[in-house]
């Protein structure tokens, strides 16, 4: 089983890049997706972000420089992340993991629009003008062999 949905590939390797403050996931079907810290924190599938139905969503401000204390596996189909805020309570399966690479430059976009939109920042002493400028989040394909 691959996760929660049979057809989602497996991950072959997750390394957490602790300098950068990235996650690297690479998958059965070759796609390699590069998550910084930041975005995973805020798109975390825990009831605290996500909320427990439609509109209770809670946007998550500054998380600029939350990174990831270590990283626990949840049986065969999920990891936890534990972050340097204190948040540990999202549960990451492979399905989800592999949608947010999939659909990472505009969860992105859409996050700093529902920042701007509120009046809040990614961090501390940045303005809400200033959110703008996003961690670059990119997808690494493996050369064809």
């Amino acid at each position: 089983m691959a996760g929660l949905e049979k057809d989602t590939p497996l991950p072959t390797k997750i390394v957490v890049h602790a300098v950068s403050r990235a996650l690297e996931v690479e998958f059965a079907d070759g796609r390699n997706f590069r998550f910084p810290f930041e975005f995973l924190r805020v798109h975390s599938p825990s009831a605290e972000v996500r909320g427990h139905g439609p509109g209770q969503e809670v946007l998550q401000v500054g998380k600029r420089d939350v990174v990831i204390d270590r990283v626990e596996p949840v049986g065969q189909y999920a990891i936890q992340p534990c972050f340097s805020d204190g948040h540990d309570s999202g549960i990451y399966s492979w399905d989800y993991l592999y949608w947010l690479g999939a659909n990472q430059p505009d969860l992105w976009l859409q996050y700093l629009d529902n920042l701007a939109a509120a009046g809040e920042s990614r961090g501390e002493g940045e303005t809400p003008a200033e959110v703008s400028a996003p961690p670059r989040a990119t997808e690494l394909r493996r050369p064809k062999s």
